[in-house]
């Protein structure tokens, strides 16, 4: 059966899931949604066009923090719509390749992980924007708080040849919504944006010095797995 013709659900989880592995809190209901989509999305739709879309999403995300800034804090509800056009494009773009049988691996792996770096960068500096005192500094920190958990996930796929973005329980998907919630909070109590915030800061780093650490461990094991081969 081509690829394209596949309507079974668990037929369709098997072909978008079959370069990665997820360990997200949401995973199951992520995976569902996304395979019900992929079977949906029109033909002329490619993955460059979902990855631009995704991409959108960071700008829209940006656009509100400065709408926020300079006419209304309720215009931080636009930067939820952003991440959930950011979720559609950038979880769809490379699920919908596997799904037609027109993925390009290295390709799309490379483009994801700079796509996904400036939008992160673009998140933050809409965020230094919006506070606008010495608290803006937790924009920064979250901007190199991420790009640590990026390298990490880069450095994971180098040693272990498995390619996975979550980090535990919290995959993209979980941050988006955190920080979604952190945008509504703010809406509605102005100034809960710098505790919450800061306080995500602290969990993002805690996260990462225990991935580092797994991280590091891993590659002892293959050091000594390789020292064992020569």
């Amino acid at each position: 059966m081509e690829i394209e013709n596949a309507h079974s659900t668990n037929e369709v989880l098997k072909i978008i899931s079959q370069d990665r592995s997820r360990t997200n809190l949401l995973k199951t209901a992520e995976q569902r949604t996304i395979a019900f989509l992929v079977q949906r999305i029109p033909s002329w739709i490619t993955s460059d066009i979902l990855t631009a879309i995704g991409f959108f999403g960071s700008f829209i995300i940006l656009l509100s923090f400065i709408l926020a800034t300079y006419f209304d804090g309720a215009y931080l509800l636009l930067g939820v719509f952003g991440f959930m056009v950011c979720w559609f494009g950038d979880s769809l773009d490379g699920r919908i390749a596997y799904y037609r049988n027109k993925q390009r691996k290295w390709y799309g792996f490379a483009l994801d992980i700079t796509t996904d770096w400036i939008g992160v960068v673009l998140m933050g500096w809409g965020f230094v924007i919006y506070i606008d005192s010495e608290w803006e500094i937790i924009g920064f920190c979250f901007v190199i708080l991420y790009g640590w958990e990026m390298l990490t996930t880069l450095l994971r796929y180098k040693i272990s040849n498995k390619y996975s973005i979550d980090s535990g329980l919290f995959g993209p998907t979980e941050v988006r919504i955190v920080i979604s919630l952190i945008l509504i909070l703010e809406v509605i109590l102005k100034g809960s944006i710098i505790y919450s915030s800061a306080i995500a800061c602290v969990l993002l780093l805690v996260s990462n010095i225990i991935d580092t650490n797994k991280l590091l461990k891993m590659a002892d094991v293959r050091d000594n797995e390789e020292r064992e081969q020569n």
